[in-house]
């Protein structure tokens, strides 16, 4: 499969950004989305919402990007990061605000059918320190995406082979069993999809690295 060029594969996140003024650009909102939704969402469970409130947490977050981005311009003070992580914490807060007096008070979820994470829901949203759980799940997000877009560079098979080999930690005799491959296959394709995720991660890492700024917003716009 031949790769795609560079700078159509691992877009800026400059680029990007920039596109995101264009409502019609759908590509952009979509790279958009796709990269960094599980994110926002696996910090609002953690931050101990329920699985419909975090997806409206997303949705609100898109939302409020969406409203910078016609008056967006970088501001060396900050970071896309951090100012992400902002916008996804007021978000959160929204979300907690919205409940009636008997849910604020009550405590993390039984088993009794509720989908809300267990969580000090008896602190103050706002008061919340989501910074350690952003930044382990940014990490992890940079990892997934770095996977998925080696995925779309190798064949199926390949990916197939890492997949078990590396990510769940299968025996090489069970990969060769199951895939009916040999271990030389297994150990070639495990040392060169291992250094193209590499070098997605330095790129992924250089290009959020490189974009320090963020866009300015209107305290009222929130």
């Amino acid at each position: 499969m031949k790769p795609a060029p560079e700078d159509e594969l691992i877009p800026t996140r400059r680029s990007l950004l920039t596109r995101l003024k264009d409502w019609e650009d759908r590509d952009g909102w979509k790279e958009f989305f796709d990269a960094y939704w599980r994110l926002i969402y696996g910090v609002a469970l953690k931050a101990g919402l329920t699985e419909s409130e975090a997806e409206e947490v997303v949705q609100e977050t898109v939302v409020t990007v969406a409203k910078q981005m016609p008056t967006f311009r970088y501001d060396a003070a900050g970071s896309f990061k951090a100012w992400l992580l902002q916008i996804t914490r007021w978000r959160i807060v929204d979300q907690f605000r919205k409940r009636q007096p008997w849910e604020q008070s009550a405590g993390p979820a039984s088993d009794s059918g509720s989908s809300r994470t267990g969580t000090a829901e008896r602190i103050p949203a706002e008061e919340m320190d989501l910074q350690p759980t952003w930044d382990e799940a940014w990490e992890r997000n940079l990892m997934d995406v770095a996977l998925q877009r080696v995925r779309n560079r190798i064949t199926p098979r390949h990916y197939q082979i890492f997949d078990l080999y590396v990510l769940k930690e299968w025996p090489v005799r069970e990969v060769t069993r199951t895939l009916h491959v040999n271990a030389a296959q297994v150990y070639l394709t495990k040392h060169r999809v291992s250094g193209l995720v590499r070098e997605e991660l330095r790129r992924l890492e250089k290009q959020f690295a490189a974009t320090e700024g963020k866009p300015l917003m209107n305290p009222d716009e929130r």
